[in-house]
């Protein structure tokens, strides 16, 4: 092996995708890289939308002959860091950018110390214990990547009275929809609802990414057409994969069964247009329940900190 590693650049971003779902298909759908509905989503949303930044500032390349063999990146803002590997370069490359996360995405909290949380597959006993020699701590944070196979019609939930499922339309809809996900991720916070609401160019770039299709951004209404819920599926039809990012229900709808009804109007539409596959995350025990009914296997990635 020749390795090199170089800051990312934008036009990077294709040669990234192909290295994921290359990466995704030699590990047989396991979740030990990032897929790339997800790499999608941070490069189209989280950075410019969330953390105000550019792929090419936050992200780096590792190469082989020309060809990405890692990638190295925050999901969002730097502060943490997630390292994503091909087969053939595990073991060799993660001390190296261990190097850079630290150099480049860390942090600093309010008393000026430098803070990184990195993210490891619990599987992956060696990076694990490279983490432990540099003095990082495992903390109680962890990702549970869920996967499984899906088919039309597998796992069919009744829709509450009430209410239905249907792809998200536009104009106003559009900006309940903003209005909706501030509510929904937010704990019904009615100040942060509105600030989503008053200028929807952030969704427009969400609808701008590659894999988006409006017919797999769904959202539940009620009876008078509120939006409820909403749940979107990015499909891949090179690996026949599809991610779940985001599901939310509104709190004024939620312990009605919505969630349920949402992933499983998403999957069964993402396995009509060829997905085989799916895959979404959860990080607390409500999230891990509903896409477990769902979903029959998963990979951990637990957050790893250090300060200095």
């Amino acid at each position: 092996m020749s390795i090199r590693h170089r800051r990312c650049r934008a036009d990077d971003a294709w040669r990234i995708r192909a290295f994921l779902r290359d990466t995704f298909l030699a590990d047989g759908g396991r979740s030990r890289a990032w897929h790339v509905a997800r790499f999608e989503y941070t490069w189209w949303h989280v950075l410019p939308n969330v953390a105000e930044t550019r792929l090419e500032d936050v992200a780096w390349v590792w190469e082989d002959g020309g060809q990405v063999v890692g990638l190295l990146l925050p999901d969002g803002a730097p502060g943490d860091a997630h390292l994503s590997l091909a087969p053939g370069a595990r073991g060799l490359l993660e001390a190296a950018m261990l190097d850079v996360a630290e150099a480049e995405l860390a942090a600093r909290d309010a008393d000026g110390r430098a803070r990184i949380v990195v993210w490891a597959d619990a599987s992956a006993a060696g990076l694990a214990e490279l983490l432990g020699e540099r003095g990082y701590r495992r903390s109680d944070v962890r990702e549970r990547r869920w996967r499984g196979p899906i088919g039309p019609g597998r796992g069919d939930v009744a829709l509450p009275a009430g209410y239905s499922i249907r792809a998200l339309g536009d104009g106003l809809e559009l900006l309940e929809r903003c209005y909706a996900s501030g509510l929904a991720f937010h704990d019904g916070d009615l100040a942060v609802a509105a600030a989503n609401r008053e200028d929807a160019s952030w969704y427009r770039r969400v609808q701008r990414a590659p894999l988006y299709r409006r017919d797999l951004d769904l959202v539940a209404v009620d009876e008078h057409g509120a939006i409820a819920g909403f749940a979107t599926a990015w499909f891949d039809d090179v690996t026949r994969s599809a991610l779940l990012e985001p599901v939310g229900v509104v709190p004024a709808h939620q312990r009605r069964g919505l969630g349920r009804a949402l992933v499983s109007a998403a999957l069964d539409r993402a396995a009509h247009q060829g997905a085989t596959t799916a895959l979404v995350g959860g990080y607390d025990d409500a999230s891990n329940a509903l896409y477990g009914a769902f979903l029959d296997a998963h990979d951990d990635h637990e957050a790893w900190v250090t300060t200095w």
